[in-house]
């Protein structure tokens, strides 16, 4: 299992076309991948659960990845709640 606390740095944060794109990104890895924020554990693979999370700029979540290619995973997620 890999995770990593990150802040979103998106301008307008979470809202439904940023989930969209980070559910896509999310979507392309074998990995579980899940963001904490809270008491709430969403799938970064659901829409819906993102979009209940309704993250704002300077925001701080937990990103945990547990698979083969969970790495990868937390380093790409990481970058794009990042806006890089």
């Amino acid at each position: 299992m890999a995770s990593k606390s990150v802040t979103v740095e998106l301008e307008t944060g979470l809202e439904a076309r940023p989930v969209a794109m980070l559910v896509q990104v999310a979507s392309q890895f074998e990995s579980n991948i899940y963001l904490e924020c809270g008491d709430k554990r969403v799938n970064a693979k659901s829409i819906m659960g993102m979009m209940t999370l309704a993250l704002c700029p300077g925001e701080q979540v937990n990103l945990i990845a547990e698979g083969a290619d969970e790495m990868a995973a937390v380093e790409k997620i990481e970058s794009y709640l990042q806006g890089k």
